[in-house]
């Protein structure tokens, strides 16, 4: 009788080793949350790691979760579940990058600055954390050290749009104007379309006091996008300070028609026609300003005006939005310059 429980014990014993290596701990098949078509959950500089969670730790939290708090506009509500993912996942850099976006989001430069360094202390190469902290740089002030980081990362990927419009911010804010308005003809000429640096183009020339040769990328930008109010609002801005309050008018009233909020378009109109002003003796010609600036990109892309010296192309590639998110768009104001802040959806929506 002996003999056969001790068989019996033998039996059972073998049948839950197997079990219990299955069962002891979190199932690895699932310590990454992400799915088909979600935000990429692997590292490339160390996919293995990616998921590990850290023994002990308190109840998890999927990247899901989170994930469908930002998306949602919860950002606090996605920065704590975030914190409580990257404790769980450590070496999970998105973990870590979706913390800096959301503690950006809720207004915490300095807490997404760390969140995002370390995304590129686990992937130094992962270039979403490397454009969204220099943007957080350049909205701090801090434009050298982002154009570090904008560098680095332009070196991966020269042919980018977004890199390259933020290396326009970023030389504009150190004072290099020229330099920024090659960038930004570098941008244009290898995507015609690419409205933001149009848009960024024209600021320069308005706050550089140079408001008509802002007509032309600013009337392509709204021929191009005509529901956008920002767009709307500095072409008013360029066409007032042009000297076309009729057509100023007329912006800013299509600025206003998208967004009845726009305070800054709502002042400009009301500045417009308070009476102050003559109408022009000859109405401006946006089309015609629009086909023009088509016709000089053409000219950039055949000339290849930029050279190493503005964006080498050995060191140097190519990077939104946020939104977000930032060249300033100045705006008149009882005879005062006032900010406001932009491409806030190139930035918010980088990720």
């Amino acid at each position: 009788m002996s003999g056969v429980l001790t068989r019996y014990s033998m039996l059972v014993i073998s049948t839950l080793i197997p079990l219990a290596a299955g069962c002891g701990g979190t199932d690895q098949s699932k310590t990454t949350s992400s799915t088909a078509g979600a935000t990429p959950m692997v590292s490339a500089a160390s996919p293995a790691s990616v998921g590990t969670e850290t023994p002990g730790a308190a109840t998890a939290v999927s990247y899901e979760s989170a994930e469908s708090a930002f998306g949602a506009g919860r950002y606090s509500e996605a920065a704590e579940l975030f914190s409580g993912y990257t404790t769980t996942h450590p070496e999970n850099p998105w973990g870590h990058y979706m913390l800096g976006m959301s503690t950006w989001k809720t207004g915490e430069p300095a807490k997404a600055l760390s969140a995002f360094d370390q995304a590129l202390q686990l992937d130094p190469s992962h270039r979403k954390s490397l454009f969204n902290s220099s943007r957080v740089l350049l909205e701090s002030g801090r434009p050298k050290e982002a154009l570090q980081r904008i560098e680095k990362a332009l070196a991966q990927e020269p042919m980018s749009n977004e890199g390259l419009r933020l290396l326009g911010r970023a030389r504009y804010e150190l004072g290099d104007v020229d330099q920024a308005i090659q960038v930004y003809r570098r941008a244009l000429s290898l995507d015609e379309r690419d409205v933001w640096s149009m848009n960024n183009m024209g600021l320069i020339y308005i706050q550089q006091d140079r408001s008509s040769e802002a007509l032309a990328p600013l009337a392509r930008a709204v021929e191009l996008r005509s529901n956008a109010p920002v767009f709307q609002n500095n072409l008013g801005t360029a066409l007032e300070r042009s000297g076309y309050p009729t057509a100023a008018a007329q912006a800013y009233e299509a600025a206003i028609a998208v967004d009845s909020t726009y305070q800054k378009a709502s002042v400009g109109l009301a500045r417009v026609t308070s009476g102050e002003q003559k109408s022009e003796s000859t109405p401006v010609d946006l089309a015609a300003l629009s086909s023009r600036f088509q016709a000089e990109i053409e000219i950039w892309r055949g000339a290849e005006v930029v050279d190493s010296s503005v964006v080498p192309v050995a060191t140097v590639g190519d990077s939104s939005t946020a939104a977000v998110e930032t060249v300033s768009d100045s705006i008149l104001v009882s005879g005062k310059i006032v900010s406001d802040s932009l491409e806030e959806c190139e930035s918010e929506e980088d990720r």
